[in-house]
């Protein structure tokens, strides 16, 4: 079985994709995966360092507004479609998936149009362009939301799957994400958390958080500033006296499953695998959507995670310091919230997602 798998600029449609390509592979081994990406999206080194073979195709995405960029865009989008032609032609598939991202929009569209059984992923509350266009043309829709389902018009079977997460979010326990980290069983843990390049907005409220959690014995933070933050944070806490061991404050983790392993209360951006990570493992949640997300969808996400009972929501425009350890306080002095919370965060998360989607997609090619 030969597949194509599609998506790609930013790690939000990556990471899907490779989880769904592994996933694959655990149940047909023999099943031959390319990848189809562009050379200046995220994909050029991730799918590499993952061990799949990736072509690539010269598309860009559309601005929302009419301008020589547009103009160029409209170009790009007919070379796309013969780059896709020639792939097609060449590679043969049996099966075509689209993660998501402007990318995916040629080979997925001719893919349809050929036969070729084909089918999305769509990971967010709020659905990206390429996707509701796609949603006319493929099979099979795989929603990381059931509140997605709306947006599509077209005629694709809606399946609510939730996301794939990579097997190894699922694989470590709280013990071990103590141990690795150093932190105390007998407090509560708060994971913080920005995306991977950290946030500004965030980080600020945190600081005000931490020092006034600084030294208490009931709660102990684990606090990814951001690479490019890192300095200015640390060069902050310094001027402020320093903050006692209970308070770890580090660039980047790097081993962010271990992480999750060890939290108890999460401080996150809403983005739809982050959020899919969280629920798999029951992890509560205070979110900041990030604000300038495209068609604000990290706000639908988190509203749909609030809507459940597994999280509360702050927009940035409102967050500060005294906002943020009111919340923070509030659940650590009433603990059942805080677990009934959890509760529902589980009851949220679909941790076998990924397995569901792949069988679903290979299923397309045993019809």
């Amino acid at each position: 079985m030969r597949v194509i798998i599609s998506g790609g600029g930013t790690g939000g449609h990556i990471y899907p994709a490779l989880t769904i390509a592994d996933t694959i592979k655990r149940i047909a081994p023999e099943a031959e995966i390319r990848f189809v990406g562009t050379t200046h999206g995220l994909e050029k080194d991730l799918v590499p360092r993952a061990g799949y073979p990736i072509d690539f195709i010269d598309v860009q995405g559309f601005q929302r507004r009419l301008s020589l960029d547009t103009l160029r865009s409209i170009g790009k989008l007919f070379t796309g479609l013969y780059d896709a032609k020639k792939l097609l032609d060449e590679y043969q598939p049996h099966l075509v998936i689209g993660t998501g991202g402007y990318v995916c929009g040629p080979i997925v569209f001719l893919a349809a149009l050929k036969g070729i059984p084909s089918c999305v992923q769509e990971q967010n509350a709020m659905p990206g362009v390429t996707n509701k266009i796609l949603s006319y043309f493929v099979k099979k829709i795989f929603l990381g939301y059931k509140e997605a389902d709306k947006y599509f018009k077209g005629k694709a079977q809606k399946i609510f799957t939730g996301n794939p997460i990579r097997q190894e979010i699922l694989n470590h326990r709280r013990v071990e994400g103590l141990k690795f980290f150093q932190l105390e069983a007998g407090k509560k843990t708060i994971l913080i958390a920005g995306g991977s390049l950290g946030a500004a907005s965030i980080n600020k409220a945190a600081f005000r958080l931490e020092k006034n959690l600084s030294g208490r014995d009931d709660v102990q933070v684990l606090h990814a500033t951001g690479k490019k933050n890192y300095e200015a944070y640390a060069k902050q806490i310094e001027e402020a006296g320093g903050f006692k061991s209970n308070i770890h404050v580090a660039p980047y983790l790097y081993d962010m499953p271990l992480a999750l392993a060890a939290a108890d209360l999460a401080v996150f951006r809403a983005g739809a695998i982050g959020l899919a990570e969280l629920t798999a493992k029951g992890i509560p949640s205070i979110l900041i959507p990030f604000p300038f997300a495209t068609a604000n969808h990290q706000e639908f996400n988190a509203r749909a995670l609030e809507a459940e009972g597994a999280a509360h929501v702050i927009l940035d425009k409102d967050l500060d310091g005294d906002i943020l350890l009111e919340k923070v306080e509030h659940l650590l002095m009433y603990e059942e919230e805080l677990k009934k919370m959890k509760l529902a965060a589980g009851k949220a998360g679909r941790p076998k997602a990924a397995m569901e989607i792949a069988k679903q997609a290979i299923a397309l090619v045993k019809k």
